[in-house]
């Protein structure tokens, strides 16, 4: 499986980005895919999931209402809508394939990583 993640940038703070991931190498549509993000110095946390199907999702507490995540299944890719970003919101953001059937917080049920896409938002 491969995970090629994109659309980070810069932004200013209030500002709005979608990250994409695009599966490729195994029928990613069958399985949970999630999102992660990571800071210097700091463990990688969790952001939101979907299921396969995209009927269940997870979205970290914190961050509801502003990120959601939905998926396309006929283009392989899943998507991260980020809404009035904040400068902490900056981060190196991974999407991540998980062969279980949740929709897990936990990165270690997370088997397939892409390379991150970088997020700044501006103050």
């Amino acid at each position: 499986v491969q995970l090629q993640a994109s659309g980070g940038g810069l932004v200013q703070t209030g500002g709005s980005l979608r990250l994409s991931c695009v599966a490729s190498g195994r029928t990613s549509s069958s399985f949970t895919m999630g999102w992660f993000r990571q800071t210097s110095g700091k463990e990688r946390e969790f952001v939101a999931a979907t299921s396969a199907s995209g009927s269940r999702t997870n979205v970290i507490e914190s961050l509801k209402g502003r990120f959601a995540i939905s998926r396309d299944n006929s283009k392989n890719t899943v998507y991260l809508q980020m809404n009035s970003l904040k400068p902490e919101d900056t981060a190196l953001y991974f999407c991540a394939l998980s062969l279980s059937g949740n929709v897990p917080s936990v990165i270690d049920r997370y088997n397939y990583w892409g390379r991150g896409t970088l997020v700044t938002v501006s103050s």
